[in-house]
């Protein structure tokens, strides 16, 4: 895997489009393990997420699964403002049912908490977090998520979905900011 830059940052290979479809794979079958009704709701935050949503979407394999979308933007540039506005809601009734936020990254943990926060006043049967990426190290509020692909340290990252201000999702694999940066 070759180096990439955007807007004059360059960053270097993390992880492949073969490891990240091995996590995938792994995050699927506990979701689809700890399920206890057949109609849960898959819940993508977009944008950076939809790839993964995709993929985990269809290694659940789970017949009358559904999934939906909702929009929130916390991020500018190459850190979170700490900020999280809503961009697009949920329409769905979540009353009773299981529903797995899909994620594609957990950082400080804002957008997360204030999401399971708001869905947990439509009384959903449970509330359960899968994200592709997990920054422990930089958890401010909230829960660890449920369903983790990976534990990173706190680098900023782009590719599979992940952006520098709309650019790089593209990518089929993830890439790190180059130390020197």
């Amino acid at each position: 895997m070759p180096l990439v830059t955007y807007q004059g940052l360059t960053f270097e290979p993390y992880l492949t489009r073969e490891e990240i479809a091995r996590q995938v794979e792994r995050v699927a079958a506990e979701i689809k393990r700890d399920c206890t009704t057949d109609n849960p709701l898959f819940l993508c935050v977009l944008n950076g997420a939809f790839m993964f949503a995709a993929d985990l979407f269809r290694a659940c394999d789970l017949a009358r699964a559904e999934i939906t979308f909702i929009r929130f933007k916390s991020y500018e540039g190459t850190s979170s403002t700490g900020k999280v506005r809503e961009i697009m809601g949920l329409h769905e009734d979540i009353s009773g049912r299981e529903v797995i936020i899909i994620e594609d990254i957990v950082d400080t943990g804002v957008t997360a908490h204030q999401l399971r926060k708001m869905l947990l006043e439509h009384n959903p049967k449970s509330v359960k977090m899968a994200t592709l990426l997990f920054k422990p190290g930089s958890l401010k509020i909230g829960d660890n998520p449920e369903y983790v692909g990976f534990e990173i340290p706190s680098k900023f990252i782009i590719g599979y979905g992940l952006d520098l201000d709309g650019m790089a999702r593209n990518l089929s694999d993830i890439y790190v900011l180059k130390k020197d940066e």
